[in-house]
């Protein structure tokens, strides 16, 4: 049985040598690449390859955004991210947009096969430790933060979702609410909080979360 990868990365000949080094294991099939996050968007939902390998920092985005826009549409699309920069905030954000796996390009060749098939066989690479810590609590901070006083129950609620990872369609069915209704929802706080990209607000509420007190408390 075959994996089908799509590889995204900007730079030609890393694509080249990604695709000669997945080729050659004989269980593993290239289905697609791009150099182009926007492409990579609207190619890999029609293409449903089994892993997406996705480089983190693309000249015309983010390998990260790319891998919750395709999982909003397809939840079975496991993801790996590839970066040269060991980033904090990029591991926490990519967690967050669903990925199954953050691994620097500096990885063996082995190292990044063996990883593809983990992802596709279903295993979680992240560094769950670090992006727990990461994520636990809201700060003090947080809580006199206006922008966050500025938004309603619902909207706290569906911020607290976002943090979770999760999509507009599975926020609307934890909720009950359509799923147009969650993403108006979303444009509402991400302007609420002057940000741009649901990856900011996602950050941005995940490492501030406020612990919630212990059973009996």
């Amino acid at each position: 049985m075959t994996t089908s990868v799509f590889l995204l990365d900007d730079h030609e000949i890393v694509r080249r040598g990604l695709r000669d080094l997945i080729e050659a294991t004989g269980d593993l099939v290239i289905v697609g690449e791009s150099g182009s996050a926007a492409e990579a968007t609207r190619h890999i939902p029609a293409l449903r390859p089994d892993v997406a390998v996705l480089d983190a920092r693309l000249p015309d985005g983010s390998g990260i955004d790319v891998c919750r826009d395709i999982r909003s549409v397809d939840p079975t699309i496991r993801v790996l991210i590839l970066t040269s920069y060991d980033d904090e905030r990029a591991l926490v954000a990519s967690v967050l947009a669903g990925a199954s796996g953050y691994l620097l390009k500096a990885l063996s060749g082995e190292g990044i096969v063996e990883a593809i098939r983990r992802v596709a066989a279903g295993a979680d690479l992240t560094d769950q430790p670090q992006v727990k810590a990461l994520r636990e609590g809201w700060s003090a901070r947080a809580e006199t933060d206006p922008r966050l006083r500025s938004l309603s129950p619902t909207e706290r609620r569906i911020l607290d979702l976002i943090a979770d990872g999760l999509t507009n369609r599975q926020i609307g069915e934890h909720l009950g609410l359509a799923e147009k209704t969650v993403k108006n929802y979303v444009s509402t706080v991400l302007a609420k909080m002057g940000m741009e990209r649901r990856t900011q607000a996602a950050v941005y509420a995940a490492t501030h979360r406020k612990a919630e007190p212990p059973p009996g408390a």
